[in-house]
Protein backbone atom coordinates (compact mmCIF):
# COMPACT_ATOMS: atom_id res chain seq x y z
CA UNK A 1 0.00 0.00 0.00
CA UNK A 2 1.38 3.31 -1.07
CA UNK A 3 2.24 5.51 2.36
CA UNK A 4 0.00 9.05 1.49
CA UNK A 5 1.77 12.26 3.06
CA UNK A 6 -0.05 15.75 3.41
CA UNK A 7 0.82 18.46 0.82
CA UNK A 8 3.01 20.16 3.79
CA UNK A 9 4.97 17.15 4.24
CA UNK A 10 5.14 15.98 0.31
CA UNK A 11 6.97 20.00 0.11
CA UNK A 12 9.29 19.48 3.24
CA UNK A 13 10.54 15.99 1.47
CA UNK A 14 10.93 17.67 -2.01
CA UNK A 15 13.23 20.66 -0.43
CA UNK A 16 15.12 17.78 1.17
CA UNK A 17 16.10 16.22 -1.77
CA UNK A 18 16.85 19.59 -3.69
CA UNK A 19 18.62 21.06 -0.69
CA UNK A 20 20.64 17.57 -0.73
CA UNK A 21 21.23 17.82 -4.71
CA UNK A 22 22.64 20.88 -4.57
CA UNK A 23 24.83 20.37 -1.97
CA UNK A 24 27.68 19.51 -3.95
CA UNK A 25 27.75 22.68 -6.25
CA UNK A 26 27.65 24.55 -3.04
CA UNK A 27 30.56 22.94 -1.94
CA UNK A 28 32.56 23.44 -5.10
CA UNK A 29 31.37 26.93 -5.15
CA UNK A 30 32.45 27.64 -1.37
CA UNK A 31 36.25 26.26 -2.54
CA UNK A 32 36.17 28.22 -5.39
CA UNK A 33 35.50 31.41 -2.65
CA UNK A 34 38.40 30.16 -0.54
CA UNK A 35 40.73 30.00 -3.62
CA UNK A 36 39.77 33.74 -4.52
CA UNK A 37 40.85 34.77 -0.88
CA UNK A 38 43.85 32.38 -1.23
CA UNK A 39 44.81 34.12 -4.27
CA UNK A 40 45.38 37.66 -2.78
CA UNK A 41 46.41 36.33 0.50
CA UNK A 42 49.29 34.58 -0.60
CA UNK A 43 50.21 36.77 -3.48
CA UNK A 44 50.20 39.97 -1.27
CA UNK A 45 52.74 39.12 0.96
CA UNK A 46 54.35 36.84 -1.22
CA UNK A 47 55.30 39.19 -4.17
CA UNK A 48 55.95 42.71 -1.54
CA UNK A 49 58.86 39.93 0.06
CA UNK A 50 59.91 38.81 -3.11
CA UNK A 51 60.08 42.40 -4.44
CA UNK A 52 61.86 43.51 -1.35
CA UNK A 53 64.45 40.89 -1.57
CA UNK A 54 65.37 41.78 -4.92
CA UNK A 55 65.84 45.44 -4.03
CA UNK A 56 62.98 47.13 -5.08
CA UNK A 57 61.64 50.17 -3.18
CA UNK A 58 57.82 50.74 -1.58
CA UNK A 59 56.98 52.49 -4.94
CA UNK A 60 57.45 49.78 -7.10
CA UNK A 61 56.40 46.95 -4.54
CA UNK A 62 53.05 49.85 -4.37
CA UNK A 63 52.29 49.87 -7.99
CA UNK A 64 52.60 46.65 -8.50
CA UNK A 65 50.02 45.87 -6.21
CA UNK A 66 47.97 48.67 -7.62
CA UNK A 67 47.51 46.65 -10.68
CA UNK A 68 45.56 44.04 -8.66
CA UNK A 69 42.93 46.72 -8.06
CA UNK A 70 43.71 47.94 -11.71
CA UNK A 71 42.52 44.55 -13.06
CA UNK A 72 39.49 44.25 -11.00
CA UNK A 73 38.49 47.48 -12.24
CA UNK A 74 39.27 46.88 -16.13
CA UNK A 75 37.49 43.49 -15.93
CA UNK A 76 34.22 44.29 -13.76
CA UNK A 77 32.07 46.32 -16.48
CA UNK A 78 32.16 42.58 -18.83
CA UNK A 79 31.06 40.56 -16.50
CA UNK A 80 27.51 40.94 -16.93
CA UNK A 81 28.00 40.07 -20.67
CA UNK A 82 29.78 36.66 -19.85
CA UNK A 83 27.72 35.63 -17.37
CA UNK A 84 24.49 36.20 -20.06
CA UNK A 85 26.64 34.65 -22.72
CA UNK A 86 28.24 31.23 -21.13
CA UNK A 87 26.50 30.88 -17.89
CA UNK A 88 29.02 31.03 -14.56
CA UNK A 89 30.43 27.93 -14.87
CA UNK A 90 33.15 28.57 -18.04
CA UNK A 91 33.94 32.01 -16.62
CA UNK A 92 35.29 30.35 -13.59
CA UNK A 93 36.96 27.42 -15.16
CA UNK A 94 39.07 29.58 -17.30
CA UNK A 95 39.57 32.24 -14.27
CA UNK A 96 41.12 29.38 -12.37
CA UNK A 97 43.30 28.35 -15.22
CA UNK A 98 44.70 31.83 -15.24
CA UNK A 99 45.33 31.86 -11.30
CA UNK A 100 47.03 28.45 -11.48
CA UNK A 101 49.39 29.79 -14.43
CA UNK A 102 49.97 33.15 -13.29
CA UNK A 103 51.11 31.97 -10.15
CA UNK A 104 53.25 29.15 -11.28
CA UNK A 105 54.80 32.02 -14.05
CA UNK A 106 56.01 34.39 -11.35
CA UNK A 107 58.77 33.37 -10.45
CA UNK A 108 60.56 32.38 -13.63
CA UNK A 109 59.63 35.42 -15.35
CA UNK A 110 63.44 37.44 -16.89
CA UNK A 111 62.60 40.73 -15.88
CA UNK A 112 60.50 42.34 -13.07
CA UNK A 113 58.75 44.15 -14.92
CA UNK A 114 56.40 41.48 -16.77
CA UNK A 115 55.15 40.75 -13.06
CA UNK A 116 53.06 44.15 -14.08
CA UNK A 117 51.07 42.41 -16.81
CA UNK A 118 50.92 39.02 -14.31
CA UNK A 119 49.37 41.01 -11.49
CA UNK A 120 46.89 42.69 -13.38
CA UNK A 121 46.12 39.26 -15.02
CA UNK A 122 45.91 38.34 -11.22
CA UNK A 123 43.08 40.69 -10.44
CA UNK A 124 41.40 39.95 -13.18
CA UNK A 125 40.67 36.40 -12.85
CA UNK A 126 40.49 36.56 -9.30
CA UNK A 127 37.71 39.02 -9.61
CA UNK A 128 35.63 36.91 -12.21
CA UNK A 129 35.36 33.43 -9.91
CA UNK A 130 34.27 35.93 -7.30
CA UNK A 131 31.63 37.19 -9.17
CA UNK A 132 30.59 34.07 -11.16
CA UNK A 133 30.91 32.16 -8.00
CA UNK A 134 28.48 34.78 -6.40
CA UNK A 135 26.02 34.81 -8.88
CA UNK A 136 25.69 30.89 -8.77
CA UNK A 137 25.70 30.21 -5.40
CA UNK A 138 22.95 32.94 -4.86
CA UNK A 139 20.91 31.56 -7.86
CA UNK A 140 20.64 27.95 -6.14
CA UNK A 141 19.81 29.12 -2.30
CA UNK A 142 16.70 28.57 -0.52
CA UNK A 143 15.06 32.18 0.41
CA UNK A 144 14.50 30.96 3.89
CA UNK A 145 18.25 30.23 4.42
CA UNK A 146 20.22 32.64 1.99
CA UNK A 147 22.30 34.22 3.98
CA UNK A 148 23.49 31.27 6.40
CA UNK A 149 24.35 29.73 3.07
CA UNK A 150 25.92 32.87 1.77
CA UNK A 151 27.61 33.07 5.50
CA UNK A 152 29.57 29.37 5.10
CA UNK A 153 31.07 31.01 1.31
CA UNK A 154 31.98 34.39 3.25
CA UNK A 155 33.86 32.21 5.70
CA UNK A 156 35.44 30.56 3.35
CA UNK A 157 36.49 33.76 1.77
CA UNK A 158 38.24 34.69 5.07
CA UNK A 159 39.65 31.28 5.23
CA UNK A 160 41.55 31.82 2.26
CA UNK A 161 42.57 35.33 3.00
CA UNK A 162 44.01 33.41 6.60
CA UNK A 163 45.73 30.53 4.53
CA UNK A 164 48.15 32.32 2.28
CA UNK A 165 50.28 33.46 5.49
CA UNK A 166 49.75 30.25 7.23
CA UNK A 167 51.23 28.56 3.49
CA UNK A 168 54.46 31.37 3.58
CA UNK A 169 55.10 30.31 7.35
CA UNK A 170 55.26 26.45 6.56
CA UNK A 171 57.20 26.54 3.13
CA UNK A 172 58.84 30.19 3.72
CA UNK A 173 58.71 32.64 1.05
CA UNK A 174 61.43 31.77 -0.71
CA UNK A 175 61.65 30.18 -4.04
CA UNK A 176 59.25 28.33 -6.18
CA UNK A 177 57.30 26.07 -4.33
CA UNK A 178 54.94 28.66 -2.33
CA UNK A 179 53.43 29.59 -6.22
CA UNK A 180 53.30 26.40 -7.09
CA UNK A 181 50.97 25.38 -4.19
CA UNK A 182 48.90 28.47 -4.86
CA UNK A 183 48.87 27.20 -8.42
CA UNK A 184 47.89 23.65 -7.21
CA UNK A 185 45.38 24.38 -5.21
CA UNK A 186 43.62 26.29 -7.80
CA UNK A 187 44.01 23.23 -9.88
CA UNK A 188 42.41 21.46 -7.60
CA UNK A 189 39.53 23.86 -7.37
CA UNK A 190 39.35 23.28 -11.56
CA UNK A 191 38.50 19.81 -11.38
CA UNK A 192 35.93 20.48 -8.66
CA UNK A 193 33.91 22.90 -10.85
CA UNK A 194 34.27 20.59 -13.69
CA UNK A 195 32.31 17.83 -11.58
CA UNK A 196 28.93 16.78 -13.82
CA UNK A 197 26.98 17.93 -10.78
CA UNK A 198 28.47 21.17 -11.78
CA UNK A 199 25.48 22.27 -14.18
CA UNK A 200 25.36 26.22 -15.09
CA UNK A 201 22.48 27.83 -14.54
CA UNK A 202 21.03 30.42 -17.35
CA UNK A 203 21.58 33.76 -16.28
CA UNK A 204 18.39 36.74 -17.95
CA UNK A 205 20.23 39.33 -19.93
CA UNK A 206 20.51 42.51 -17.24
CA UNK A 207 17.38 44.69 -17.52
CA UNK A 208 18.78 47.80 -16.49
CA UNK A 209 21.07 49.96 -18.69
CA UNK A 210 24.36 50.15 -17.98
CA UNK A 211 25.63 48.85 -14.77
CA UNK A 212 26.38 52.32 -13.12
CA UNK A 213 22.28 51.98 -12.61
CA UNK A 214 22.77 49.88 -10.17
CA UNK A 215 24.72 51.81 -7.72
CA UNK A 216 21.34 53.53 -7.14
CA UNK A 217 19.20 50.65 -7.04
CA UNK A 218 22.00 48.76 -4.21
CA UNK A 219 23.94 51.59 -2.81
CA UNK A 220 23.97 50.02 0.93
CA UNK A 221 25.24 46.97 -0.29
CA UNK A 222 28.45 48.75 -2.54
CA UNK A 223 28.74 50.46 0.32
CA UNK A 224 29.65 47.95 2.30
CA UNK A 225 31.82 46.02 0.00
CA UNK A 226 34.01 49.33 -0.23
CA UNK A 227 33.96 49.65 3.24
CA UNK A 228 34.99 45.68 3.60
CA UNK A 229 37.67 45.91 1.25
CA UNK A 230 39.12 49.83 2.58
CA UNK A 231 39.13 48.17 5.83
CA UNK A 232 40.30 43.99 4.89
CA UNK A 233 42.97 45.41 2.88
CA UNK A 234 44.59 48.15 5.99
CA UNK A 235 43.68 45.90 8.42
CA UNK A 236 45.96 43.19 6.41
CA UNK A 237 48.76 45.51 5.86
CA UNK A 238 48.68 47.62 9.16
CA UNK A 239 47.42 45.42 12.46
CA UNK A 240 50.17 43.97 12.92
CA UNK A 241 52.60 47.36 12.40
CA UNK A 242 50.26 48.88 15.12
CA UNK A 243 50.66 46.13 17.72
CA UNK A 244 54.23 46.54 17.17
CA UNK A 245 53.94 50.23 17.84
CA UNK A 246 52.10 49.54 20.93
CA UNK A 247 54.97 47.45 22.24
CA UNK A 248 53.95 43.86 21.01
CA UNK A 249 56.66 41.33 20.13
CA UNK A 250 56.57 40.68 16.25
CA UNK A 251 54.73 36.97 16.69
CA UNK A 252 52.81 38.29 19.33
CA UNK A 253 51.37 41.27 16.88
CA UNK A 254 50.88 38.69 13.97
CA UNK A 255 48.86 36.25 15.76
CA UNK A 256 46.67 39.15 16.66
CA UNK A 257 45.61 39.48 12.78
CA UNK A 258 45.27 36.06 13.18
CA UNK A 259 43.09 36.34 15.79
CA UNK A 260 40.71 38.68 14.21
CA UNK A 261 40.96 36.51 10.93
CA UNK A 262 39.48 33.49 12.93
CA UNK A 263 36.88 35.46 14.50
CA UNK A 264 36.11 36.66 10.45
CA UNK A 265 35.59 32.89 9.96
CA UNK A 266 34.24 31.23 13.30
CA UNK A 267 31.28 33.96 12.90
CA UNK A 268 30.03 34.46 10.14
CA UNK A 269 27.37 31.41 10.25
CA UNK A 270 25.72 32.79 13.10
CA UNK A 271 25.62 36.52 11.82
CA UNK A 272 23.60 34.53 8.59
CA UNK A 273 21.36 32.26 10.95
CA UNK A 274 20.86 35.80 12.69
CA UNK A 275 20.13 37.62 9.00
CA UNK A 276 17.83 34.57 7.91
CA UNK A 277 15.02 35.29 10.97
CA UNK A 278 15.80 39.38 11.95
CA UNK A 279 15.33 42.44 9.96
CA UNK A 280 18.48 43.19 7.84
CA UNK A 281 18.37 46.61 8.04
CA UNK A 282 18.47 46.76 11.34
CA UNK A 283 21.18 43.49 11.94
CA UNK A 284 23.17 46.12 9.35
CA UNK A 285 22.84 49.48 11.29
CA UNK A 286 23.58 47.40 14.92
CA UNK A 287 26.76 45.31 13.13
CA UNK A 288 28.05 48.63 11.36
CA UNK A 289 27.58 50.40 14.89
CA UNK A 290 29.04 47.99 16.90
CA UNK A 291 31.77 47.77 14.33
CA UNK A 292 32.79 51.40 15.34
CA UNK A 293 32.02 51.46 19.02
CA UNK A 294 34.69 48.51 19.11
CA UNK A 295 37.07 50.39 16.62
CA UNK A 296 36.98 53.11 18.82
CA UNK A 297 38.10 50.55 21.93
CA UNK A 298 40.90 49.57 20.07
CA UNK A 299 43.52 51.91 21.50
CA UNK A 300 42.47 51.02 25.10
CA UNK A 301 42.44 47.70 24.51
CA UNK A 302 45.82 47.00 23.01
CA UNK A 303 47.65 47.50 26.12
CA UNK A 304 45.77 44.48 27.67
CA UNK A 305 46.60 41.82 25.34
CA UNK A 306 43.88 39.00 26.73
CA UNK A 307 41.37 42.14 25.93
CA UNK A 308 42.67 42.63 22.59
CA UNK A 309 42.55 38.86 21.56
CA UNK A 310 39.15 39.08 22.61
CA UNK A 311 37.54 42.37 21.61
CA UNK A 312 39.20 41.69 17.55
CA UNK A 313 38.57 38.08 17.38
CA UNK A 314 34.40 39.68 17.81
CA UNK A 315 35.13 42.22 16.18
CA UNK A 316 36.49 40.84 13.05
CA UNK A 317 33.00 38.44 13.08
CA UNK A 318 30.74 41.19 13.03
CA UNK A 319 32.93 43.85 10.62
CA UNK A 320 32.64 40.90 8.32
CA UNK A 321 29.24 39.99 9.03
CA UNK A 322 28.02 43.62 7.45
CA UNK A 323 29.13 42.38 4.19
CA UNK A 324 27.79 38.97 4.66
CA UNK A 325 24.54 40.41 5.54
CA UNK A 326 24.47 42.50 2.52
CA UNK A 327 25.22 39.87 -0.14
CA UNK A 328 22.06 37.99 1.27
CA UNK A 329 20.25 40.85 0.78
CA UNK A 330 21.45 41.19 -3.23
CA UNK A 331 20.34 37.45 -3.49
CA UNK A 332 16.85 38.02 -2.45
CA UNK A 333 16.47 41.27 -4.53
CA UNK A 334 17.80 40.48 -7.74
CA UNK A 335 17.75 37.76 -10.03
CA UNK A 336 20.43 36.37 -13.18
CA UNK A 337 21.74 39.41 -14.73
CA UNK A 338 20.33 42.01 -12.99
CA UNK A 339 22.20 39.95 -10.02
CA UNK A 340 25.41 39.57 -11.86
CA UNK A 341 25.49 43.65 -12.54
CA UNK A 342 25.39 44.52 -8.74
CA UNK A 343 27.86 42.09 -8.27
CA UNK A 344 29.91 43.35 -10.72
CA UNK A 345 29.32 47.30 -9.72
CA UNK A 346 30.11 45.87 -6.31
CA UNK A 347 33.19 44.10 -7.29
CA UNK A 348 34.41 48.00 -8.72
CA UNK A 349 33.91 49.06 -5.30
CA UNK A 350 36.00 46.05 -4.03
CA UNK A 351 38.73 47.36 -6.48
CA UNK A 352 38.56 51.11 -5.17
CA UNK A 353 38.37 50.03 -1.90
CA UNK A 354 41.29 47.70 -2.08
CA UNK A 355 42.99 50.72 -3.54
CA UNK A 356 42.35 53.27 -1.48
CA UNK A 357 42.71 51.33 1.89
CA UNK A 358 46.36 50.93 2.68
CA UNK A 359 46.80 54.58 1.59
CA UNK A 360 44.79 56.27 3.24
CA UNK A 361 45.50 54.22 6.64
CA UNK A 362 49.23 55.17 5.99
CA UNK A 363 48.42 58.57 5.92
CA UNK A 364 46.23 57.91 9.14
CA UNK A 365 48.72 56.37 11.28
CA UNK A 366 51.65 59.44 10.17
CA UNK A 367 49.29 61.57 11.61
CA UNK A 368 48.40 59.75 15.23
CA UNK A 369 50.16 56.22 16.96
CA UNK A 370 46.05 55.08 16.73
CA UNK A 371 45.46 56.25 13.01
CA UNK A 372 44.61 52.60 12.09
CA UNK A 373 41.72 52.22 14.60
CA UNK A 374 40.11 55.91 13.99
CA UNK A 375 40.52 55.61 10.64
CA UNK A 376 38.18 51.99 11.03
CA UNK A 377 35.98 53.68 13.15
CA UNK A 378 35.05 56.50 11.16
CA UNK A 379 34.95 54.71 8.20
CA UNK A 380 32.25 52.25 9.95
CA UNK A 381 30.26 55.15 11.42
CA UNK A 382 30.04 56.80 7.82
CA UNK A 383 28.60 53.94 6.17
CA UNK A 384 25.47 53.43 9.38
CA UNK A 385 24.23 56.45 7.59
CA UNK A 386 23.71 54.48 4.56
CA UNK A 387 21.45 52.18 5.70
CA UNK A 388 19.48 54.41 7.98
CA UNK A 389 18.44 57.03 5.09
CA UNK A 390 17.00 53.95 3.67
CA UNK A 391 13.62 54.13 5.20
CA UNK A 392 12.01 51.82 3.73
CA UNK A 393 14.55 48.39 3.39
CA UNK A 394 17.56 47.96 1.85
Amino acid sequence: MRKRYSVARQVQLLEGVQTRSIRPTLVSLVMTSMIFGLTYGLSAPLLALDLTRMGFGENVIGANAAMHAVGVLALAPFLPGLAWRYGPKLPITVALLVVAATLALFPVMPSIWLWFPLRFALGAASETMLVMSETWINHISEERSRTTTLAIYTAALSLGFALGPVILTIVGPQGRTPYLIGGGIALVAVLSVAMPWMRSPLLEKPTQPGMMRYLALAPVAIGATLLNATLETAGSSFLPLYAMRAGWSEHSATLLLSVLLIGAIVLQVPVGWIADRTNPRRLVIGLSAASAIGAFIWPFAIAYPLLAYGLLFVWGGVFVGIYTVMMGVVGNRFRGGNLVSVYSVMSIAWGIGAFVGPGATGVAMNLTSHGLPYFAAFACALFVILPLLQKRGL
